[in-house]
Order: C-alpha cells, then sequence, then structure tokens
C-alpha cells in the first residue's frame, strides 16, 4: 500500500511503515496522520501480522507538527490535527501487535511522540530526541513518557525542552537500544529487506515474538489498560488533557510565534 505521504510493505508478518516526506523531515502534516492511522489500521486487522515497524526516510525519522502553511490555517483547524496525532499515537500504543520504531536524525515533539508510542525503540547513534511542544503551551504525549522514563524527569524534559543524545536515551530506558541504521531509504525494499546482509540484519529485529498474537495483545492490555484499540480511563485522560491545553484562544499564534523563535536559532 502507498500513499504520497506514506507506505506500506509487508514482510513475513511485519508491516513496515515508511513515513515518506523526507523534504519536510517527514513532519506530520495532516494527510500524513491519516496515512499512518491507515496503514495502521490495515495491519493490525490482518491477522497474520505479528509486528509493525516504524521508519522515516530521509535523515530525519520525525521532525514532529508540520508548521508549514500555517497562515492559511485556523484554531479549528490546528486542533483538529492535534486530536489527530493523539489518536495515532494511542492507536500505535494500544495496538494488539508488537510495534518497533527505527530512528535516525532528529525526533522532535510528535515525531518523538510516535517513537516513544512504540514498544521496542531503536536509535540511531547520532539522533538526538526533543519534546519541545511545551514551547507553544501543548500538552501532547507526557504520561506515555513519564511511564517510559519516570514522571520527574518526563516533566523536566518536556518543560525545558531538553535535547536527549542516544547515549541518554538509551541509560533512561527511553531507548531500548542503539544500533547504526542500515541507511536512509524511501521504503524498506530500499533498505535491502529482500537481499543479503540487510535482510538478516533487520531479521534480528522483528522475529515472531515466542507468544502468540492473542497471548500478545492481551499481555499488553494488562499492563496499559483497554484492550488493543479500545479506549481506556488512560487514553480519555490524554486526550483531555491535549484538549484543555489546545483549546486555549490562540493557538495559531503559538504555533506562528514558536516558528519565528525557531528559525532564530
Amino acid at each position: 500500500m502507498t500513499t504520497p505521504d506514506a507506505t506500506l510493505d509487508i514482510f513475513d508478518g511485519v508491516g513496515w511503515i515508511t513515513l515518506s516526506r523526507p523534504s519536510r523531515g517527514n513532519a506530520l502534516s495532516g494527510d500524513l496522520v491519516e496515512a499512518l492511522l491507515a496503514h495502521l489500521t490495515w495491519c493490525v486487522t490482518d491477522p497474520q501480522m505479528h509486528t509493525v515497524v516504524f521508519v522515516g526516510a530521509g535523515r530525519h525519522f520525525c521532525t514532529g507538527f508540520d508548521l508549514d502553511q500555517l497562515e492559511q490555517a485556523t484554531d479549528a483547524g490546528l486542533l483538529h490535527r492535534l486530536i489527530r496525532i493523539e489518536t495515532l499515537l494511542d492507536a500505535v500504543w494500544r495496538a494488539p501487535v508488537r510495534t518497533l520504531a527505527i530512528a535516525q536524525g532528529r525526533l522532535m515533539g510528535a515525531g518523538a511522540d510516535l517513537w516513544v508510542a512504540c514498544d521496542q525503540r531503536v536509535l540511531a547513534p547520532e539522533a538526538t530526541v526533543r519534546f519541545p511542544g511545551a514551547g507553544f503551551g501543548i500538552v501532547l504525549g507526557t504520561r506515555r513518557l513519564g511511564l517510559r522514563v519516570g514522571a520527574e524527569r518526563a516533566l523536566q524534559w518536556a518543560s525545558a525542552s531538553t535535547s536527549i543524545d542516544s547515549a541518554l536515551a538509551l541509560q533512561s530506558g527511553l531507548a531500548t537500544s542503539v544500533a547504526a541504521m542500515v541507511s536512509p531509504a524511501s521504503t524498506p525494499r530500499e533498505l535491502g529487506l529482500d537481499s543479503e546482509p540487510h535482510a538478516w540484519r533487520l531479521a534480528q529485529l522483528t522475529p515472531p515474538p515466542v507468544v502468540d498474537r492473542a497471548t500478545y495483545a492481551a499481555l499488553k492490555a494488562a499492563s496499559r489498560g483497554g484492550d488493543g484499540f479500545g479506549a481506556s480511563a488512560d487514553s480519555d485522560h490524554d486526550l483531555a488533557s491535549l484538549v484543555r491545553s489546545a483549546a486555549h484562544p490562540g493557538l495559531k499564534e503559538r504555533l506562528l510565534a514558536y516558528r519565528r523563535r525557531s528559525s532564530q536559532r
């Protein structure tokens, strides 16, 4: 399956979802978010699928919320985009299959949140992770980050927009492993999944789980609440926190101000 913004390739029970907007650092536009949701839904409804892998084409895994064309946006439209991003993050967090993200370059904001939501989180040695959303008044993904690294550390990183390198990410439990990327490419097939030696290297990351899919889903649901895609009190809390933070008047102006500050750095 292919859309202009994301591709889905399926190999031996593994769905490889590629963010394919390298010219924009794979920033999360509305169309990209909807494509990722559609590909993820396709994967979890296939009973043969045991793993979903997210990768980003080009230099960066994902540079966060797409700040392009803000001048034409409205507060209501921006709020809707943020809600759809939280819907995607929650779907990844509760997906009844194993999820994995292999990330290089910059992981920022909602892009970092997408990586955090995955069960296994591989980071390139030179990669950096940052959560700058609080800089424009948005609360997104903080509870999930806190479950990875502890509530106090999550609060510090989010409020200070800390840049986290791969060594700190691994030491803190934010990353599950640090490994050199095979190469930046636009699709898993270009990564060499169908040829040696890359097929062997990437296959080591995605062997079938020891338990069957139903048991894996049950274990995951028991540890996080809900039932796969089903919502829970935590899901409601995350969405409510986002909406409250984004609903203050002037969302568009806060984003424009953040973009101006970022361009001056």
